[in-house]
């Protein structure tokens, strides 16, 4: 078992450090202080190809692997935390619309979504349920050739600054078998947005609700067949979790390198504080917790790839693990920092606020230990 990188995989990583080192990184800070969506740089982004990662090369993709995708949404992450966080909402939601999309909906927009002309947003949670997604109440209801859509989702990310929803909502009965997805172009007559809400992170993009009133779009929208959207859903989550892992993982790998070079340049008691047993302790710990977080995201993004059977628990593992880690490793080198670390001169409180939302979205982390532990005690005969 390898766990260097192949040249390809090292070579994708370069670019996107290069990229989030010139295009993220110098306007991350102004970028949340004046909640300004950098959209252009999404679609610089797309340039390099890292707004269709892993949507196949047949549909204009790069058609990349997850656990490349995961390498090089890290290397970003490094740079803008909440700007990569949409990145790879994106990527999922593209993703799905070249798996499932029907003909008509792939050859009018799947060129201007790979390319980052047009970006998507994805609409799963709704105001009255967020763990229990199966429970939906947002309708699809068929009328002659076309699709009447009614209800409301909430905290979607980019919601009124994107040109493209995917939105999951009922055409059945109760419970998961109901939900269907569909393609919406963001600007259809009925659709409409709220306020941007006040959030203690992600400040560089906007979340807002999303309201359908009697929205029309013609069935040529739906994705795959009726009844299979929350089985896209649960697809599409599985890399949602590895993308969201990584975003942790890189944030936090670059709150430990900051951590590191104050360390050696801040001095009290007249020495510096690198020489302090205590901190190189507390270093030591947050970079081994972080390289297992790494590994763990990895192997969960390998599992996606061969498309083995428990993925789904592995990516559980992974998102746990990770969010849980990355919060703490910035916390940690916050705290490294003392008073300077709760000041806006310094990276480190944003990096704590932008990773702290990990932790819940994506399926919360209580979500995922349910997960982890009805597959263990399902079939107590197999071990992981």
């Amino acid at each position: 078992m390898n766990f260097e990188l192949s040249e390809d995989q090292q070579a994708f990583s370069d670019t996107a450090k290069q990229f989030a080192d010139h295009e993220m990184a110098p306007f991350a800070a102004k970028w949340d202080r004046e909640h300004h969506f950098p959209i252009d740089v999404l679609r610089k982004a797309g340039e390099l190809g890292f707004c269709g990662l892993y949507t196949p090369e047949d549909a204009g993709g790069l058609g990349l692997s997850r656990l490349d995708s995961s390498i090089i949404f890290e290397q970003l992450s490094m740079g803008c935390t909440t700007t990569t966080a949409m990145l790879t909402i994106h990527n999922m939601a593209t993703w799905m619309i070249a798996r499932w999309g029907t003909k008509t909906v792939k050859d009018e927009w799947m060129a201007s979504l790979v390319s980052g002309e047009n970006i998507a947003s994805y609409c799963l949670t709704e105001p009255g349920n967020g763990s229990d997604a199966a429970n939906m109440r947002c309708s699809a209801k068929l009328d002659g050739d076309n699709f009447v859509l009614n209800g409301a989702k909430a905290f979607i990310s980019g919601a009124g600054s994107t040109q493209v929803l995917v939105v999951m909502a009922r055409t059945g009965g109760e419970g998961a078998a109901g939900v269907s997805a569909f393609f919406v172009p963001a600007n259809t007559t009925g659709v409409e947005y709220g306020k941007a809400e006040e959030k203690m992170g992600w400040n560089a993009q906007p979340t807002r609700t999303v309201s359908f009133d009697n929205v029309v779009i013609p069935k040529s929208y739906l994705l795959g067949d009726i009844g299979q959207g929350f089985k896209f859903a649960m697809q599409g989550l599985d890399g949602g979790r590895i993308n969201i892992a990584t975003c942790s993982i890189g944030t936090a790998q670059q709150a430990l390198n900051t951590a590191a070079a104050y360390m050696q340049e801040r001095q009290q008691f007249g020495k510096p504080l690198s020489t302090f047993q205590a901190l190189q302790f507390k270093l030591a710990d947050m970079a081994t917790e972080l390289v297992a977080a790494r590994q763990l995201v990895r192997l969960a993004a390998c599992k996606v790839d061969i498309n083995h059977a428990d993925k789904s628990t592995y990516c559980a593992m992974a998102k746990r693990f990770a969010t849980d880690v990355g919060f703490e490793v910035c916390n940690q080198a916050l705290q490294i920092h003392g008073g300077y670390g709760y000041i806006k001169e310094y990276p480190l409180e944003r990096h704590v606020r932008d990773v702290r939302v990990h932790q819940i979205l994506e399926g919360t982390n209580e979500i995922m230990r349910v997960i982890i532990a009805r597959r263990l005690l399902g079939d107590l005969k197999e071990v992981l």
